[in-house]
C-alpha cells in the first residue's frame, strides 16, 4: 500500500491523539494542526503546524499539494442549563465546533480534490439526534455541523467522501470533569445499554476506517 499523507486538526489529545497514533502507524504522513504539539513527539511521519483554529488564518500553501484525508476534531462539551446561557456561549462553540471546520476545509478542499478519492470525517455528538439536558449551546454547534457533513458530502462527491461520527461520552480529557468520581462514571456507563463509556482508541478506529 503506498504511503498517504493525512491532515488531523486537533490532533493531540483524546480521539483526535489517537488517530494521529493509528495513521502514523502505517507508515502514512500525518500533518496536525493545532496549538501545540503535546503528545506528538517521537511519532513517525507526524508533522505539526502551529495554529489555533479559532482565530489564525490557514492558507491552503501552508497544506500539502495532495491530501488523501483530513478530520477535524476540536471539540465542546460546554453543559449548563438554558436559562444560563449566554451568547457568547453559543458562539464560541459555533466559532471552535463549525467554522473552525469550514476554515480547514476551504483551505484543504484542492488538496483532497487532488487526491482522488480523499475522505473527510468531522465529529457531532448523539445530543443532536437524541434530546439531553444542559446541552442546548454545545447541540446546536453540532447540528450544523452535521448539516455541514450532508451539504458537503452532496457538494464534493464523487471525488470527495464525508462522513460524521456522533459519539456519546467518550472518555477523553475533555470529559475528564464528566468521569471524575466513581460515582459520575458509574451515573455514565449505566445510560448505555453497553453498560460502559466508550474509549477514544475505538472511535478514533472508526475514524480511520472511514478516511
Amino acid at each position: 500500500m503506498s504511503k498517504k499523507t493525512y491532515l488531523v486538526a486537533g490532533g493531540t489529545s483524546g480521539i483526535g491523539l489517537e488517530l494521529v497514533k493509528k495513521l502514523s502507524a502505517g507508515d502514512n504522513r500525518v500533518l496536525v494542526i493545532s496549538r501545540n504539539n503535546t503528545g506528538l513527539e517521537g511519532l513517525p511521519g507526524v508533522e505539526h503546524l502551529r495554529k489555533d483554529i479559532t482565530t489564525d488564518p490557514i492558507e491552503a500553501t501552508e497544506l500539502p499539494e495532495v491530501l488523501h484525508g483530513l478530520a477535524y476534531c476540536p471539540g465542546s462539551i460546554n453543559l449548563r442549563p438554558f436559562r444560563s446561557l449566554k451568547t457568547e456561549a453559543f458562539l464560541d462553540d459555533y466559532t471552535i465546533n463549525v467554522l473552525g471546520a469550514v476554515r480547514v476545509l476551504q483551505a484543504a478542499h484542492k488538496a483532497l480534490k487532488n487526491a482522488g478519492g480523499a475522505g473527510v470525517v468531522l465529529f457531532s455528538t448523539v445530543a443532536v439526534g437524541q434530546g439531553m439536558p444542559f446541552h442546548a449551546s454545545v447541540a446546536a454547534a453540532k447540528a450544523a455541523v452535521e448539516g455541514l457533513t450532508r451539504s458537503l458530502a452532496a457538494e464534493w462527491a464523487p471525488d470527495i467522501r464525508v462522513n460524521c461520527i456522533a459519539p456519546s461520552l467518550t472518555d477523553t480529557p475533555l470529559a475528564a470533569r464528566l468521569l471524575a468520581t466513581p460515582e459520575k462514571r458509574e451515573a455514565s456507563e449505566a445510560r448505555h445499554p453497553l453498560r460502559r463509556v466508550g474509549t477514544a482508541e475505538e472511535v478514533a478506529g472508526l475514524a480511520a476506517f472511514l478516511l
